[in-house]
């Protein structure tokens, strides 16, 4: 994750030390049981099995995930199965970075209308130093489990649902800037909004860190961790995947759980990740995505 300073201020200022006691046991059943928007939920299990998946890939590439390497491209492979499975259609966008071809991967829920837009996405990749499991494949596990839940679901979105991991993006936002510079200013325009979610699964959360700019975006994640009792603290556009989409005036939204003291190490494991904060992030993305999709 690329952090802004205003994000790293606030996670000294709440610290971020106390356990997230909020949340309510059980998963993804309890949330549903709060009084959020009702619906499709993401059990434990599920999202947790995708983050388990990416560990073993990382134990057997090398110890990382990182841009060019073997454990990127079977993390790619990995996410890419998943989503052809679940009747996504899906994409390989690639570009060149210090001299190794990189990949972002792009997934379309077929039908809703092509030209209103609402764009989910993560970057896959890790740093070299380490498997990078909350930094960011807790982020690249959420939204894959939001996107096979709202594949089962039998609703018709009337927006076009798309998601999307990026690649390369330790490296200095490479992925989502190649993405968005290959895209017209038509296109561009199609996109309604873009959603980032970065490191969404801290064992030491005490305040969700909410992306502030798309106002119904940000009323809708707003209110959801209202309706589950969690507090949230406004880190404007912050300083991840979405700054190459706000930089070219696409709204955008999302949240960070924040940083741990495992960011950017080899003992970001999938210890590091705490499944029941992973659990609502998943619910919360699904609930949020469904919410602006539907109108």
């Amino acid at each position: 994750m690329a952090i802004s300073t205003r994000v790293r201020r606030a996670a000294g200022v709440f610290g971020l030390c106390v356990v997230l006691s909020a949340v309510p046991a059980g998963g993804a059943a309890a949330v549903a049981a709060t009084g959020a928007p009702q619906g499709p939920v993401v059990t434990t299990s599920q999202v947790m099995s995708h983050l388990g998946a990416l560990q073993v890939i990382a134990d057997r590439s090398g110890g990382n995930r990182a841009h060019g390497t073997v454990g990127f491209g079977r993390s790619l492979v990995y996410v890419k199965g998943v989503l052809d499975e679940a009747g996504f259609r899906t994409g390989l966008r690639p570009f060149t970075h210090n001299g190794v071809v990189g990949y972002n991967l792009v997934a379309d829920w077929p039908g809703g209308d092509p030209n209103h837009v609402v764009l989910v996405g993560a970057h896959l990749d890790s740093v070299a130093t380490g498997p990078g499991m909350n930094d960011n494949g807790s982020g690249a596990a959420a939204v894959l489990a939001a996107a096979v839940a709202t594949a089962k679901s039998d609703e018709a979105p009337r927006r076009r649902l798309r998601f999307a991991w990026w690649g390369a993006e330790e490296e200095g936002l490479v992925g989502s800037k190649s993405y968005v510079r290959a895209l017209s200013p038509a296109e561009r325009r199609k996109i309604d909004v873009y959603l980032n979610f970065d490191m969404t699964g801290g064992k030491s959360v005490r305040q969700w860190l909410v992306v502030h700019d798309d106002p119904r975006a940000t009323d809708a994640f707003e209110a959801y961790f209202v309706a589950q009792g969690l507090p949230t603290f406004d880190i404007g556009i912050g300083g991840s995947d979405h700054v190459s989409f706000n930089a070219a005036g696409i709204p955008v939204s999302g949240f960070t759980s924040g940083i741990d003291e495992c960011y950017h190490k080899a003992c970001d494991r999938i210890e590091n990740v705490d499944p029941e904060t992973e659990t609502v992030s998943a619910n919360t993305i699904l609930a949020v995505t469904r919410q602006l999709a539907a109108h």
